[in-house]
């Protein structure tokens, strides 16, 4: 397998499941925004000249929980997925899901309002309203973990690759978490998991 990366992106997730997983895999690193990402030979692979995006024999694919979801389904062997008879399965998919749909849009448009444009074409209402809506995101994820040290069951999951790393990545951009006692500690309970940490230092 190879693995198109960048560092604090989603591509993260990939790697941090390939190393929980101990499969071998390429890495091919681009900074964030890389020139190459938008040339011919790159859009092939993904066709917003984002990352990440995967190549297994004759397969891409470039959607990270759809990556998530095929390894696990090709090479997990039931790892890190609870048993689809029972409830936590529901939950899992749920948490699994909740990254993309819940935080990361608001997430986007922070880093976009912070971070990627000049200081001139920030729009401060922007801001406040994505910082806003992140913290109803997170509070949702601080109530889930409850006393949990994962999101469902009793072990980590996939949704903890997912969701667990949108909160950590909501952490480094600097979004209060005083007010959700629960989420630093799973922050650190996930970031200092050493297939994590591998995967966060490529």
């Amino acid at each position: 397998m190879k693995l198109y990366f960048a560092p604090n992106s989603r591509a993260v997730r990939v790697a941090w499941l390939l190393e929980e997983l101990e499969l071998p895999y390429e890495v091919q690193k681009f900074s964030l925004g890389a020139r190459e990402m938008r040339e011919a030979p790159y859009l092939a692979k993904h066709p917003m000249g984002r990352v990440p995006a995967l190549e297994d024999g004759e397969i891409t694919l470039f959607e990270s929980g759809a990556i998530v979801q095929y390894i696990l389904a090709k090479y997990g062997k039931g790892r890190f997925v609870p048993e689809m008879q029972t409830a936590e399965f529901a939950a899992y998919l749920q948490w699994f899901h909740y990254a993309e749909g819940m935080i990361m849009p608001p997430m986007n448009t922070y880093v976009v309002e912070t971070i990627l444009l000049p200081p001139e074409r920030r729009t401060e209402i922007n801001v406040k309203r994505s910082v806003k809506l992140l913290g109803q995101m997170l509070t949702a994820v601080n109530t889930q973990l409850g006393d949990r040290n994962f999101l469902v069951g009793s072990d980590i999951t996939a949704a903890d690759f997912m969701t667990g790393h949108a909160v950590i990545m909501s952490h480094r951009f600097g979004i209060d978490m005083t007010a959700t006692p629960n989420l630093l500690p799973y922050v650190e309970r996930l970031s200092t998991r050493p297939a994590f940490i591998k995967a966060d230092q490529l």
